[in-house]
């Protein structure tokens, strides 16, 4: 994780993740589900807790409120957890 130096006005932590070569959406893009980059970026500890995060609508991504645990992220894609905004990064 970096914190983004280009846009001082929109600070946002730039999260780098190596994907699954076998999780790709339709467009053949690596994806990651929402709980699990929720975990891997120790914002949660379990699947559990990503679960009532994500359906006490405290999350959203690219602005728009997430209740899916399921939600496929791809690169670019922005999940803001109470005011911190974080950019997925898949590699």
């Amino acid at each position: 994780m970096t914190q983004n130096e280009n846009n001082p006005l929109n600070p946002y932590i730039v999260c780098h993740l190596e994907a699954d070569e076998k999780q790709t959406d339709s467009q053949n893009r690596p994806f990651i589900k929402l709980d699990q980059f929720l975990k891997w970026q120790g914002i949660v500890r379990t699947g559990g807790e990503a679960k009532l995060l994500i359906q006490g609508t405290e999350v959203s991504v690219n602005g728009t409120i997430e209740t899916r645990r399921g939600r496929k992220l791809v690169s670019g894609d922005r999940v803001t957890v109470t005011g911190t905004t974080y950019e997925v990064q898949l590699r």
